[in-house]
């Protein structure tokens, strides 16, 4: 059960509705962790830009649920783990590969860089090293695409602690923390 409110159609007010009812015709359904975001319309808009942009960057699909699998994997979000499995596997990942992403990695080269700066982002708080930048240039990304991965890991940890701080329902198909060997 969670510990916030879920916004529905039975307690939305005008304003929250209006924004339940774009993300019902964007996306078909209304993720549980967004109902939860919608207690402030403020937060809510906020994020939904913010994923707009980011989604609109140069990063592939793929590369970003695998940053967003292993974020949430290094910061023990199973509502976000269970989301981006299902997301995952909707863009094409392979089983093995969303498993390689849980790990903080890719058996794609290139997404692998990716994947391992954004996950040392997240465990070094952002004090990552003058190497890990010029590995990602040398790989071939961009500044941009670096600024991008950034952005990456700042949307996912916002929405890995909404996730546990408000102990959401999980209403995508399940997935265990625990990591296969």
């Amino acid at each position: 059960m969670s510990r916030i409110t879920i916004i529905d159609n039975s307690n939305a007010n005008a304003e929250q509705q209006a924004l339940l009812d774009t993300i019902q015709a964007q996306l078909g359904m209304v993720p549980n962790f967004l109902k939860v975001f919608a207690n402030s319309p403020v937060a809510l808009r906020a994020f939904l830009g913010l994923y707009g942009v980011a989604g609109a960057g140069s990063l592939d699909h793929q590369t970003r649920e695998r940053i967003a699998l292993a974020l949430a994997q290094i910061n023990g979000c199973e509502y976000c783990v269970s989301a981006h499995t299902a997301i995952g596997r909707k863009s094409g990942l392979t089983g093995d590969e969303i498993n390689a992403a849980r790990h903080g990695t890719s058996e794609d080269a290139q997404a692998a860089l990716a994947v391992q700066f954004a996950s040392s982002l997240m465990e070094k708080k952002g004090d990552v090293s003058a190497i890990e930048i010029a590995q990602l240039r040398s790989a071939g990304f961009t500044d941009s695409d670096i600024v991008e991965i950034i952005t990456h890991v700042g949307m996912n940890f916002l929405t890995n602690i909404l996730g546990k701080a408000s102990k959401v329902e999980i209403d995508f198909p399940q997935v265990d923390l625990k990591l296969a060997a």
